[in-house]
């Protein structure tokens, strides 16, 4: 179980609120998964890359920043016809956090909050990223990750306060140390196995 508070929805509505982008990391080597490049494996029958950043355009999100590096193009064309915003991260291979850095450089001033979500987890329904978004609207917290079972997952909602924060960290941990660092941060039950469900090797992905 995680140290931080667990809240749970339905939350009160709370009309359109505050303008909240969204964040997809998706730039890595794929180093666990051998020769390919997991992003471009097919699940349901689209790559998992374009599953994951659909989820983020139900929800609501916008604008939507997909930051690439391994792969560049073969990721863009992954998405092409889908309102984002492609930027690439020439740093990729500097870990993480130089992709999150990418990102937050690459929000407009307006968004208040954003949903930083992986490119390797198909599975997140875009209900779970409304339950951040609901969550954070209704003053829950400033830094809210979604959750299952009380299991802390992705993705994470993250409000412009801590931007410059986040945009300081280091290496490959994200925002995962951040995290445990603010006085507000909370997790978001979802009832959603998905948001700690990603693809790190072959085996990750179902039969078929």
């Amino acid at each position: 179980m995680s140290d931080l508070p667990i809240v749970e929805p339905p939350f009160d509505a709370a009309g359109a609120g505050p303008r909240i982008g969204g964040v997809l990391l998706a730039a890595g080597t794929s180093s666990r998964f051998g020769g390919a490049n997991k992003l471009l494996e097919v699940v349901d029958g689209e790559p998992i890359v374009r599953h994951a950043a659909a989820t983020l355009i139900e929800a609501g999100c916008a604008p939507i920043i997909v930051v690439v590096g391994h792969d560049h193009q073969q990721v863009r064309d992954a998405l092409t016809d889908l309102d984002v915003t492609v930027v690439e991260n020439p740093h990729y291979a500097d870990g993480q956090s130089t992709s999150v850095r990418a990102g937050v450089e690459a929000l407009p001033d307006d968004v208040e909050a954003a949903v930083f979500a992986l490119g390797d987890m198909p599975w997140v329904r875009a209900s779970s990223v409304e339950s951040l978004m609901a969550a954070y609207r209704n003053g829950v917290g400033t830094a809210l990750a979604a959750a299952h079972e009380g299991e802390r997952g992705n993705p994470v909602l993250w409000t412009a306060r801590h931007f410059d924060a986040l945009a300081a960290q280091r290496g490959d941990t994200g925002g995962r140390d951040l995290l445990f660092s603010i006085d507000d941060a909370a997790l978001v039950e979802t009832g959603d196995p998905g948001v700690r469900r990603d693809v790190d090797r072959p085996a990750d992905l179902p039969e078929g």
